[in-house]
C-alpha cells in the first residue's frame, strides 16, 4: 500500500524537476529583426517547456503574435526596454510575427 506522503513528495520532486530544465531564451528585437546574442536570427530551436522572452531593443513599439497551431498569442504593441514572455509548451513548429514590422518573421521548432 502506497504511502501519501510518499506520492505527494514524488509529485513534487517530479514537478520541480521539469521546471529546473526549462530555460528562457531571449530574443531581442532590434533594427526591425530579431535577434538573438546580438546575432539577426530566422530560426530558433529550443525544448518543450522553454520560454522566449522578447525583449524589444528598438526605440518604437513592436508586437509579436503568433497564429501557429502549436502556441496562438498576441503580446499587444509595447516600447522600447520592455519584454513579454511565451511559454511553449509542447514539440512543433510557430511562426512568429510583428503585427508592427511585417518583414520581422522567426521560426520556432519546439522539440
Amino acid at each position: 500500500m502506497l504511502n501519501t506522503k510518499t506520492v505527494v513528495a514524488g509529485l513534487v520532486v517530479a514537478m520541480f524537476s521539469v521546471a529546473a530544465g526549462a530555460a528562457e531564451v531571449v530574443v531581442a528585437q532590434n533594427s526591425k529583426s530579431f535577434k538573438k546574442d546580438g546575432a539577426k536570427i530566422e530560426k530558433l530551436s529550443i525544448k518543450a517547456g522553454d520560454s522566449i522572452s522578447f525583449k524589444n531593443e528598438d526605440p518604437f513599439f513592436h508586437n509579436i503574435f503568433s497564429l501557429s497551431d502549436l502556441k496562438t498569442f498576441d503580446l499587444g504593441s509595447y516600447p522600447a526596454g520592455e519584454s513579454k514572455s511565451v511559454k511553449f509548451d509542447k514539440p512543433g513548429v510557430a511562426e512568429i510575427e510583428c503585427a508592427i514590422h511585417p518583414d520581422m518573421l522567426l521560426e520556432v521548432t519546439v522539440k
